[in-house]
This record gives structure tokens, sequence and C-alpha cells, in this order.
């Protein structure tokens, strides 16, 4: 078992920045696959980011030149940088990674942008 605890969001004015870190314990691996979801408000849940072990990124058209997801270590495997954030970015930010033993969720973060 895994467990992801995401932290960093919060209140942004529009053009504001905010990096999301996600804190894993448990039975931590080296994943094969670390990612960024978001879900807003009467919306479905969709990628933001992905990247692999191998460095390969993808990431969502709408936040393409805004948005940089890294990678860390085993504890805090991923990260995302968020820049010159947009009212329509506002939603519950969840990790996910991907392990031999299975596909893992956090609880999300919120990030509210409003001015």
């Amino acid at each position: 078992q895994v467990q992801l605890v995401e932290s960093g969001g919060g209140l942004v004015q529009p053009g504001g920045s905010l990096r999301l870190s996600c804190a894993a314990s448990g039975s931590v691996f080296s994943f094969s696959g670390m990612g960024w979801y978001r879900q807003a408000p009467g919306k479905q849940r969709e990628l933001v980011a992905t990247i692999t072990s191998g460095d390969r990124t993808n990431y969502a058209d709408s936040v393409k030149g805004r948005f940089t997801i890294s990678r860390g270590n085993a504890k805090n495997p991923v990260y995302l940088q968020m820049n010159s954030l947009k009212p329509e970015d506002t939603a519950v930010y969840y990790c996910n990674v991907v392990s031999p033993a299975g596909n893992y969720w956090g609880q999300g973060t919120q990030v509210t942008v409003s001015s």
C-alpha cells in the first residue's frame, strides 16, 4: 500500500504561482509513472500532467507553457509548479502514482484562483 498526501494548494490571485507537492509513505517504490489530475466542481477529473520514470512528460493543452511537472525522490515523488494561474485552474488537485503494487491517489488539495 502507498499513501499519498498533497500539499501546497491555496488561494492565489490570477497570474500568481503555486507549487504542489506529493508526499508518499508506505510501500514506496521507484514509481513507473506519476501525475497530477484535477477536478473542478461539476466536472469530471481530468489529467493535468504526467511524468514517467524516464522523465517523459505529458501536459493537458490548457496548462502547456504554464505548468511544469517534475520528479523528486521516493518519499516526495512528484511536484507541480503552476505559473500564470487562471480562474479556470480552480479545482481540487490530486497526486497519482503507478507502482508494481497498483495505482494510488491522494486525497487532493484545493487550488482556488480568484481576485
